[in-house]
């Protein structure tokens, strides 16, 4: 017979239309904000403008989504490792 293991981490690679779980509520809010904006305007203009900016966001996200590394500015790992207490003061002499 044969064994399943329990996968725990199950939401931390689940995607919804190509999307983390983060950034699909962005882009839900998004959606929703532009459906009320939709509903109150009356200009054509703006309606085609909704949805131009609501599918520009979509790539955007699909692309921040696949490679990460865009808005990554600070370093992976620090220059020391260590597990003391850091008080701030500084000890030694100039």
């Amino acid at each position: 017979m044969k064994k399943f293991e329990v996968y725990k981490n199950i939401r931390k690679r689940a995607v919804i239309f190509g999307l983390p779980i983060s950034l699909f509520a962005l882009m839900m809010v998004s959606v929703l904000a532009s459906l009320l904006i939709i509903i109150f305007s009356f200009s054509f203009g703006i309606i085609i403008g909704v949805l131009v900016f609501n599918a520009s966001l979509y790539v955007a996200l699909t692309r921040i989504a696949h490679n990460p590394q865009l808005f990554q500015m600070a370093k992976a790992f620090p220059k020391i490792i260590s597990n003391k207490r850091n008080s701030g003061l500084d000890y030694e002499q100039d």
